[in-house]
């Protein structure tokens, strides 16, 4: 398995991956409107030319701050969301960003452990931030992860050193 930036996989190819994980390529959180497939990210390749694995963000040089805005391992537990994590780190870094963020649902428990393992701490909570999400994604569901109402969106966020 190797790490490629996306902008050097075909983007129809980026673009069918999130219509089969997330349903379409569109992610809707407080801080705005996505277009995952068009945003920068990395993509963890399989042996085969399979997506495995892929992280987009956005980047605020202004403010400093690198936000992620989706994670997707498609096999858990063999170091693939920790790598590209990693490697956005590392990207925030070059980009002398200071602060890297990112907005997950309360039901997300796997997200919010993965997450604070690795030095990312709460820093916001937005209550009943997913009814506004669904005003213009109406098929974000109702109950998420272990039978948990979505309903509100938490920021965490890393300071980088």
């Amino acid at each position: 398995m190797r790490i490629v930036n996306k902008r050097d996989v075909d983007e129809g190819h980026v673009l069918r991956f999130f219509i089969e994980h997330w349903g379409s390529p569109e992610m809707i959180v407080s801080t705005g409107v996505y277009q995952c497939h068009k945003l920068d990210g990395y993509i963890m390749m399989d042996d085969n030319q399979m997506i495995v694995g892929l992280i987009t963000f956005a980047c605020d040089h202004e403010d400093e701050e690198l936000e992620i805005i989706s994670l997707d391992s498609i096999v858990e537990n063999k170091g693939i969301g920790t790598e590209l994590l990693q490697t956005i780190e590392r990207e925030a870094r070059n980009r002398k960003c200071k602060i890297i963020k990112l907005i997950t649902t309360n039901d997300n428990v796997k997200a919010l452990k993965f997450y604070q393992k690795r030095g990312y701490v709460l820093s916001k909570l937005m209550v009943n931030a997913v009814e506004k999400a669904r005003t213009y994604k109406p098929e974000i569901p109702l109950i998420g992860n272990d039978g948990i109402p979505i309903r509100d969106e938490i920021e965490l966020m890393k300071v980088m050193d």
